[in-house]
């Protein structure tokens, strides 16, 4: 659980930045997008491998 710490005297808006921040750092969101649907131990391996396909493409050096 994020916990976001406000001072005294800071805005409501100062205080929602912090935590959306926070959040974003965490990396809540997107954990929570990922696990809305059962994704089967085959999909997750394909899902990986072209991530790391893309990856590699993308810090490939042009000759």
């Amino acid at each position: 659980m994020s916990e976001v710490r406000v001072n005294p005297g800071d805005s409501f808006e100062i205080a929602l930045k912090k935590f959306n921040r926070k959040v974003q750092q965490d990396g809540i969101l997107s954990e929570a997008r990922r696990r809305a649907y059962y994704e089967s131990p085959q999909a997750r391996r394909k899902r990986k491998a072209a991530a790391q396909r893309r990856k590699q493409r993308r810090t490939r050096t042009p000759v």
